[in-house]
């Protein structure tokens, strides 16, 4: 029996057969006709419900390929955004209004989602102005992952002086008395940034469920139904997936989500994978809340540094035999995995290990792939299609595309990734965020970059035959990605027998100009037949959430991302801070350490 059709819309269906149809029913969280608008509403009954796109354009959910969404939900109501604000004057006047909402001791944190050249100023705030403008409330502001600004009240929450010791791989600056000045450095082991995040006040379990009900919807608003996501530094199975695992039982997930277990022990990776693979099985679940594999930290050894402001890290010795075992383990076990590998000699040496354990034990139907991947080379490529593999690739050098380019050369950075060339080898390939620590959550800003090959800074990176056709882009961002995840023919498309997931835009991806796709949303979101959200016409459609807790939050005050760079360009800062020149300290040679993704 149909629930609920949909009418008077530009669909675009991914469905080569039928690629425009005019409406589409949906019964049992599938789509049940999808076509014409008199055989659609031929399936209409009294209980239908109906609705009037409006003429607006309809695209199948979007689905993330790489992204820490279980992580990131439990601190989602304690961060404050920058993504998309495009003056620091006004991303100060967003701290500063946060600071004085925020109670001791409490602290005020912006991690990731930026980066200094969005901003028209082209730096990063002085440690004297973070004073300035909160001398009692801890501030903590992570750019990228080469270095942390701390305030002095963060300092001292902290505990850092003259006799705190560097940590290996990290640098804790200090003035000409010794004493921290509040930048953090890492060289390249951004262990120094997390471990210092670690440090501040975490939300009770009640106020995690509640952020990750938030982070959950913010996606739905910008039209995300699936996330697979990546693990991370500091999630540990199964005692950091409680939150997640209690809202897939009560019905209370707006996401579908696909997870992999990512290692935190280096010299104990191979008993985790031993372990997990008594646990869970890949596909166990069901299609809200699924196991998906391993990684994207297999070992520690294997894992490259992809701040390009530091050289490109040499692996050890060790990385072969380490990497070997895991993936024997993984294989016996029919396990598949995914690899962080920013850097095309990490690439080679992984496949040296892949092609000999595919001698011994085959790959076939394992679905495994590459995270990243800027500097492939074609022979590589290459070699990942001979064993069936994919690649997983994300919008890094949105945010860190002038430092490659400071290091490496603008020729250099014309295939960072080779796009073109992956599909042209037939490859899987799909697209994602590696939100939240560095690149935004947003999936138009990767879709923006996917099309028009810029940085956020505006550099242009790409030439015309590595960027790709607004099709081919949505399409690595839905069907495409449904790969990654074993569920191919499930979802990605608007299609019969396929799950009911899409997105209805509050302007035409396929006409808006290219500097304007970054600014898409979603006004109405479906998930299984189910509203997700609604704004605009359809506000009111989707359940309400509980507000964000604390009260204090930035979600509740700023209102997101998209929100607060909303807020930021009707001027917000109309009292603009005082901004002075950047200190030269701030531009230091960084690096960063994977297993903090």
């Amino acid at each position: 029996m149909t629930e609920l059709i949909v009418y008077n819309a530009n669909i675009t269906s991914l469905d080569r057969a039928n690629p425009a149809p005019e409406a589409f029913a949906i019964a049992d969280g599938r789509f049940v006709a999808v076509g014409n608008k008199a055989d659609v509403f031929a399936t209409k009954t009294a209980t239908t419900r109906m609705i009037d796109a409006g003429g607006r354009r309809i695209i199948p959910g979007l689905i993330d390929s790489h992204m820490h969404v279980i992580r990131g939900g439990l601190n989602y109501n304690m961060e404050l955004r920058w993504d998309g604000v495009r003056s620091l004057a006004d991303a100060m006047a967003l701290l500063k209004r946060q600071v004085d909402i925020t109670p001791a001791p409490q602290w005020v944190r912006v991690v990731g989602g930026f980066t200094a050249h969005q901003f028209v100023e082209k730096r990063l705030p002085t440690i004297e102005e973070l004073n300035r403008i909160a001398p009692d409330t801890p501030v903590f502001i992570l750019h990228l992952y080469d270095r942390a600004l701390l305030n002095g009240a963060a300092l001292r929450a902290v505990g850092y002086t003259k006799d705190t010791p560097d940590p290996p791989g990290g640098e804790i600056q200090r003035n000409s008395r010794g004493e921290p000045t509040g930048l953090l450095i890492a060289k390249p082991n951004a262990g120094i940034l997390y471990a210092t995040l670690a440090k501040g006040p975490k939300l009770p379990p009640d106020y995690q469920l509640n952020s990750t009900r938030h982070f959950m919807r913010d996606l739905n608003r910008l039209g995300v139904t699936g996330v697979i996501d990546a693990g991370g530094g500091f999630q540990n199975y199964p005692d950091d997936y409680d939150i997640v695992q209690r809202l897939a039982r009560d019905g209370e997930l707006t996401l579908r989500i696909a997870y992999n277990l990512f290692t935190q022990k280096s010299g104990g990776e191979l008993d985790d994978f031993k372990n997990w693979t008594k646990m869970v099985r890949p596909g166990d679940g069901d299609d809200l809340f699924r196991h998906n594999g391993a990684g994207e930290m297999l070992v520690f050894s294997a894992a490259d540094f992809e701040d390009f402001r530091e050289p490109r890290p040499e692996l050890p010795a060790s990385m072969e035999s380490q990497l070997e075992s895991v993936v024997r383990t993984l294989v016996e076990n029919r396990w598949p995995w995914r690899l962080h590998a920013t850097y095309d000699e990490t690439i080679s040496r992984a496949l040296d290990v892949f092609e000999r354990v595919n001698r011994d034990m085959s790959f076939d139907g394992l679905h495994w792939f590459f995270d990243h991947a800027e500097t492939i080379s074609d022979r590589n490529i290459d070699r990942i299609a001979a064993l069936q593999g994919g690649i997983a690739v994300q919008h890094r050098m949105a945010f860190q595309g002038e430092y490659f380019i400071e290091r490496y050369g603008a020729k250099a950075a014309e295939r960072t990734p080779p796009l073109a060339r992956m599909l042209a080898a037939g490859i899987p390939v799909g697209g994602g965020t590696d939100a939240t620590r560095v690149a935004s959550h947003n999936p138009w800003v990767s879709l923006a970059w996917l099309v028009t090959g810029k940085t956020l800074g505006g550099t242009s990176l790409y030439p015309s035959e590595n960027r790709l056709d607004r099709e081919t882009a949505l399409r690595l961002w839905t069907e495409k990605n449904t790969w990654f995840s074993n569920e191919e023919a499930k979802k990605g498309q608007i299609k019969v027998e396929q799950l009911a997931d899409f997105a209805v835009l509050s302007a035409d991806y396929f006409s808006v100009p290219e500097d304007e796709i970054s600014g898409l949303e979603s006004v109405l979101t479906v998930l299984g037949g189910k509203v997700v959200h609604g704004g605009g016409p359809f506000s009111g459609m989707a359940p309400p959430l509980p507000p964000a807790m604390p009260d204090w939050s930035p979600v509740r005050h700023s209102g997101g991302a998209t929100a607060a760079a909303a807020a930021a360009v009707a001027g917000v800062s109309s009292r603009r801070a005082n901004l002075g020149p950047g200190e030269s300290a701030l531009w230091g040679a960084a690096g960063c350490a994977c297993w903090a993704f």
